[in-house]
């Protein structure tokens, strides 16, 4: 008996699985996708059924020879990619090009990669689902249509390399318009009244003014606080009611992706790419010491809040054992998953209960022990009981001596009577969460008892704009509005700021210039592409594609027909912004004859004289808080220009940082930024530059370059040589917001 072939996606993964094989068979990984779409044309022949026109991925020639060399030998080969929509994909493409090497090829599947779900799909393979591989090629071909028809639009009307996409542009949209709300809300003043009443026995605490006779406490202006206030002050109180309830709290239900991704974001300031990036791991396998490669959670890209039988008994045991009886409900909880998720997978778990967080710690980096534990945790609160404490509302009721309304002050608080999940687990709130935890122990309290003021303090307050969106909120407003899934929100949002759409302010996602424009110019010309609505229908439109209720080319083409009629009007009248300006306040400085107009160039917007070829005037500009734009004033580097004499100032282009001659445009003279340090490379003379990569992260290289391809990602330190081996220069090294001085040569430290 010869050898079985199994083909995963991941050499990590194809690591993990040939421990749990063994010598009967070879693992061998394909590294993604072999196969896809051409890069530079469109690839579909939209007149013949939408047929996709696929090739080999550059690169992916030498692997797809070894498959099928691999495949020839083997007694059967088994494709064991992802269990989803892509993993389905990625085993027609490689079954494709192996039906002619080996006639005995299966499919299979595992939601968790251990050693008995491994087994087990070998002994119940199956054929391709090619209902699920249709779903996915209808969506390939959908968002090639969308991004290769309107991209080239807006290369023609506002600058080369910008790109829209079907999902995307409705995100970036998202963000544009919350970002017009908080520039166009006014803020309303309200006054609330706080007042601090002692007990009998002197104990005091507060309350806060909730009615003003028999109607809601609703005060406007300081002049009608201070009124209330000191009503109150001269009035007599006494207690009026007291309602106890017995409040619960149930745990909240097992990751799914988009949840996960939220919960990350929440605790630990995660990207959405961060999160899968690390969950990938944890799922594809970690080094446990002797005991090898082994994979801790299930697979991450799910909507379905199943757990299967054997994984609740485990955490239920582990529970019992570890917390009591008192901690195990008297059932197994169900958690219902909603409509319209794909139910295939389960929800994300450990694989082993037992492995807690401190027995895998020694073996995980920092992002992979929290995202681990946040997984951990939440999976064993799950079936953990709720939260229960007693809730009390205590009425005060203020009579004022001069005959006015009544006024109704409130006293809230709770006692925890069993402390449940939360042992184990307590979710973190969005920072624009509403929830309030009103966990005082209040002291003991009668109705009828008379109370005496202390203090009344008026304070005033403004109502808030709606909040910008963060990665947890924006995750959350995409996935409530069914608009792109789970496993696409880590590409959606870092595509939105590679792009340079949107970024991040304090953690926030506001628009950027172009973002808004381009995202204006779509919805004028693509209002139906850019509807949310729409949006989710397409998406809803997929899953029946992939359920077997709708014809894949049918789909297309109901998209397909009124989309090239909206394209064909749109190449005739979509605003061509390289000719347009947008006039502003600003006097030009050059001329004095007219306002600087905010201009878009292959570089970006700038502002620019309108009087140009006459006025060669040019400056940066930026935005404040509610949109007004003023001259973005230039950095002095403290160095002279060598071809005038002037100012060289530090600027920003699209290739990063680097010194202009304050006497633009009669001087044009620019040059790199030096950091004060030479190149270490013998006999080079060349300085080290600052420089930005394609993917927008500044490095450090050789101002000789390409005869010196010194580069470093480590900021090098002028006047720093290495105290351990004399290296020229000791380089500064940020990662994951950790800083540290070290020698590239000898690994010399020190800690920042």
């Amino acid at each position: 008996m010869g050898k079985s072939l199994v083909i995963v996606e991941s050499p990590a993964k194809a690591k993990t699985i040939k421990k749990y094989l063994g010598d009967d068979f070879e693992v061998e990984a394909s590294v993604g996708h072999i196969k896809d779409l051409p890069a530079k044309e469109l690839g579909v022949d939209v007149d013949n059924d939408f047929e996709p026109q696929y090739v080999a991925i550059p690169g992916k020639a030498k692997i797809i020879q070894k498959l099928k060399s691999s495949s020839k030998h083997a007694d059967a080969v088994y494709l064991a990619p992802d269990p989803d929509r892509e993993g389905e994909a990625i085993a027609w493409h490689i079954a494709q090009e192996l039906r002619r090497s080996n006639k005995h090829i299966y499919r299979i599947t595992f939601n968790e990669i251990t050693k008995a779900a491994v087994t087990q799909a070998i002994a119940q393979p199956r054929v391709i689902d090619v209902s699920k591989f249709e779903s996915q090629q209808a969506r390939r071909i959908l968002d090639r249509l969308v991004g290769y028809e309107i991209s080239p639009l807006l290369w023609d009307k506002v600058r080369r390399g910008l790109s829209a996409g079907r999902v995307q542009s409705v995100a970036v949209r998202l963000v544009v318009e919350r970002e017009r709300d908080v520039l166009a809300f006014v803020p309303t003043e309200y006054w609330s009244i706080t007042a601090e009443l002692a007990l009998p026995n002197e104990t005091t605490i507060e309350a806060r003014l909730v009615r003003i006779g028999d109607e809601k406490a609703q005060i406007s202006d300081e002049a009608t606080a201070l009124s209330v206030a000191k009503s109150i002050e001269s009035a007599s109180l006494a207690v009026t009611s007291i309602q106890r309830k017995e409040r619960r709290r149930n745990p909240q239900p097992p990751f799914i992706t988009s949840k996960l991704q939220q919960e990350a974001a929440r605790w630990y300031r995660f990207t959405a790419k961060r999160t899968m990036i690390v969950a990938q791991q944890l799922y594809e396998g970690i080094e446990l010491g002797e005991e090898g490669a082994v994979g801790l959670i299930t697979y991450m890209r799910t909507d379905s809040l199943r757990l299967s039988n054997e994984s609740v008994e485990a955490v239920r045991q582990f529970v019992k054992l570890t917390y009591g009886s008192s901690y195990l409900p008297e059932n197994p909880i169900q958690y219902k998953t909603k409509k319209g998720a794909q139910d295939a997978h389960e929800a994300i778990r450990p694989t082993n209960i037992t492995l807690t967080p401190e027995v895998v710690r020694p073996f995980l980096d920092d992002d992979q022990y929290k995202l681990y534990s946040l997984i951990w945790k939440r999976t064993v609160a799950c079936q953990m009981p709720p939260v229960v404490y007693d809730g009390t509302t205590v009425d005060v009721t203020a009579k004022p001596t001069d005959g006015g309304p009544d006024f109704t002050l409130r006293i809230t608080g709770s006692v925890m009577k069993f402390d449940g999940y939360t042992v184990v687990y307590r979710e973190a709130k969005d920072e624009d969460s509403k929830e309030e935890d009103d966990e005082r122990v209040l002291p003991p309290l009668d109705e009828g008892m008379s109370l005496i003021s202390r203090s009344i303090r008026p304070n005033q307050h403004f109502t808030e704009p709606p909040p910008r969106y963060t990665e947890a909120t924006l995750i959350r407003e995409l996935e409530e509005k069914g608009i792109g899934r789970p496993s696409t929100y880590a590409t959606i949002l870092s595509t939105i700021q590679e792009k340079e759409y949107v970024k991040k302010d304090g953690g926030r996602f506001r628009p950027t210039e172009l973002g808004t424009v381009v995202t204006d110019l779509l919805v004028e010309s693509f209002p139906r592409i850019l509807n949310v609505e729409f949006t989710a229908q397409m998406e809803d439109d997929l899953d029946r594609i992939e359920d077997g209720n709708v014809v894949w080319q049918n789909m297309l083409r109901a998209f397909y027909t009124p989309f090239r009629e909206t394209l064909s009007d749109a190449r005739e009248n979509m605003r061509n912004l390289k000719t347009e300006e947008i006039p502003t306040d600003i006097l030009c400085d050059k001329c004095g004859q007219a306002n600087l107009a905010i201009r878009f160039g292959k570089n970006g917007s700038f502002l620019g004289c309108p009087r140009y070829p006459d006025c060669k005037n040019t400056a940066e500009y930026e935005r404040d808080e509610h949109g007004k734009v003023s001259i973005k004033h230039a950095e002095r580097s403290g160095e002279s220009c060598e071809k005038c004499g002037r100012d060289m100032l530090v600027k920003s282009g699209k290739f990063g940082r680097f010194l202009a001659c304050s006497g633009y445009p009669e001087c044009a003279n620019t040059r790199p930024i030096p950091v004060g340090v030479k190149c270490p490379r013998d006999n080079c003379g060349g300085d080290l530059i600052e420089k930005l990569s394609k993917k927008k992260k500044v490095f450090y290289s050789c101002s000789r370059y390409p005869d010196c391809n010194y580069a470093t990602w480590n900021r090098p330190l002028p006047n720093r040589p290495c105290p351990q081996c004399s290296f020229s220069f000791l380089a500064e090294k940020n990662y994951k917001g950790k800083n540290e001085i070290l020698c590239e040569v000898c690994g010399y430290s020190e800690k920042v």
